[in-house]
């Protein structure tokens, strides 16, 4: 018998094959098309997604696609292939790590059948998600265990569905922003994460404890889930290893979709508020996103920079993502040993 070896699946969201709106097309239609994601009935999502977002946001889609991509391509998908082969050289042959992507390529289904033709005898599933959302994370586990109770024989399966606590994934972060504190000082930093609908907040409520309010200023076992939650968590963590005072840092949330009311407070009318209080120089972090994305080098590094600057505000500074840090490595490398 050959040496028996355990299965590492690193999952990520997902990017468009290429910038073309084609591509980007299809991208957002199989992204938004997940009940996870727009969680209203299918009818209404099949109609809202095709008949509206994708023909309309495409092209525009496309656009900002064009400015991230580089010569490998995106980053988040080039990234993703370096911190597989990190973490496969880090853990040894012991282990067999893949990647796929919750939406196009390469999928979940191909880093599955590679996996199993390595004949694992069990797969440690992780979603690069810091904080557990439905959306995200959720979606993640639902598309594993879908495909993989399609196999004769289904191998022992451990889901990771947050790490936002673990120490290294906390310093990793700390790290990068500490670089750009020795070099700049400023008034203030914010900590800007992806958003999501209040809806799906409440609907993942224990006993209707989530008022999307002052409880989410601490993360209990009833709570432990909840988005916003884990967010604020994140900050407060983040911001006692960068030696900040509460009043020193702001928690926000970004990329709103549709009318319907998202957490609170929104990045980009909170930054605006800044200049007129003599807040002109910030640090902002994404400590949702452990890939440079869409969401941080444009929305965050450049559209709110230029809105920042537009109302007075004189320094904007992006933290880089984790992307291949060697201490986020060894975040991984305990994430699959303590699994």
């Amino acid at each position: 018998m050959g040496k028996e070896k355990k299965g590492v699946l690193l999952v990520n969201l997902g990017t468009p094959d290429s910038p073309a709106t084609k591509d980007v097309r299809k991208y957002l239609r199989e992204f938004l098309m997940d009940g996870r994601v727009i969680d209203i009935p299918l009818i209404s999502r099949f109609l809202l997604v095709n008949g509206i977002i994708a023909p309309f946001r495409a092209p525009k889609s496309a656009k900002e696609y064009a400015k991230l991509w580089e010569d490998r391509g995106s980053p988040l998908k080039f990234n993703g292939f370096d911190v597989k082969d990190l973490l496969q050289e880090s853990l040894g042959d012991t282990y067999q790590v893949a990647l796929g992507m919750r939406y196009q390529s390469p999928s979940i289904q191909s880093a599955l059948e590679e996996l199993r033709s390595h004949n694992v005898t069990e797969i440690i599933v992780i979603p690069l998600f810091p904080q557990y959302a439905s959306a995200s994370t959720g979606s993640v586990s639902e598309k594993v265990n879908s495909i993989v109770n399609t196999w004769q024989i289904i191998p022992s399966i451990t889901h990771i569905n947050q790490f936002m606590d673990h120490p290294k994934f906390l310093q990793a972060f700390a790290e990068n922003g500490k670089a750009l504190m020795e070099k700049q000082e400023y008034d203030h930093v914010i900590f800007s994460y992806h958003g999501l609908p209040e809806r799906q907040i409440k609907k993942g409520s224990v006993g209707n404890q989530c008022q999307l309010g002052a409880c989410c200023n601490q993360l209990n076992e009833r709570n432990r889930y909840c988005y916003r939650a884990q967010c604020f968590y994140t900050s407060r963590q983040l911001a006692e290893r960068l030696g900040l005072e509460e009043g020193d840092y702001t928690t926000t949330f970004q990329s709103r979709l549709g009318k319907d009311p998202w957490v609170k407070p929104y990045t980009d009318i909170f930054l605006k508020e800044l200049p007129a209080k003599g807040i002109k120089k910030v640090l902002a972090f994404s400590p949702a996103f452990i890939s440079d994305c869409l969401e941080t080098t444009l929305e965050v590094g450049e559209e709110f920079k230029e809105e920042f600057e537009e109302v007075g505000g004189e320094v904007w500074d992006l933290v880089p993502s984790l992307n291949t840090s060697s201490t986020w490595i060894e975040c991984l490398e305990d994430l699959v040993k303590s699994a």
